[in-house]
């Protein structure tokens, strides 16, 4: 016997996609799940309270790159209007590097802006331009204060065996973090362009 097909309607049904749904939160922020990685809890938590706290701050500090990227003034623009996207870019990757450290170790990384907004070490820039040397102070002061951050962190999470946060705290976060403030903090010696 041949097989009803289906109507127009029920087809169109089918194919339409169920907006507006709502559903319950499965993990809450702050809390880990046991995933076999050979770490604690204790271990896993004290990770994760800490890369989101990288995480979050990471997330100003790129946000920051390209607020300043974007209004870079003056006779060196090009060159550092270059520089800051390069740094952002950087930036970016490890923002995802450190997120899913937090997953692979059973927690929720931190994503939203607004969470971000409550979380973070970094204060707020002003809304409007500011001269070329405070945006690059105010990028400095931002890496120094997740490299203090990173370097306590990764000590602790090495004494307690986390050898893949350490790692990424030691390898990535610090070693970028430092890299982008030697070149920053470079544009601001007081030094003239030429000899009189």
């Amino acid at each position: 016997m041949p097989t009803k097909s289906p109507t127009k309607s029920a087809a169109t049904r089918d194919s339409q996609p169920m907006l507006h749904q709502q559903g319950v939160q499965i993990q809450e922020f702050g809390t880990v799940r046991q995933l076999p990685v050979g770490l604690s809890h204790d271990t896993r938590m004290y990770s994760c309270e800490r890369l989101n706290q990288c995480l979050a701050d990471s997330q100003i500090l790129y946000n920051l790159y390209k607020k300043h990227h974007w209004l870079m003034r003056g006779p060196t623009f090009y060159q550092l209007h270059l520089l800051l996207d390069k740094h952002a870019g950087e930036q970016l990757a490890l923002i995802d590097t450190i997120a899913e450290r937090v997953q692979t170790l059973g927690g929720v990384a931190v994503g939203d802006p607004r969470h971000v907004a409550e979380i973070t070490t970094i204060k707020r820039p002003p809304d409007g331009v500011e001269e070329v040397p405070a945006m690059i102070s105010r990028l400095l002061e931002a890496h120094e204060i997740i490299l203090v951050s990173a370097h306590e962190a990764a000590k602790r999470a090495d004494e307690m065996g986390d050898d893949g946060t350490n790692d990424l705290l030691v390898s990535d976060v610090i070693r970028t973090g430092e890299l982008q403030a030697w070149f920053l903090a470079e544009h601001l010696v007081d030094t003239p362009l030429v000899e009189a």
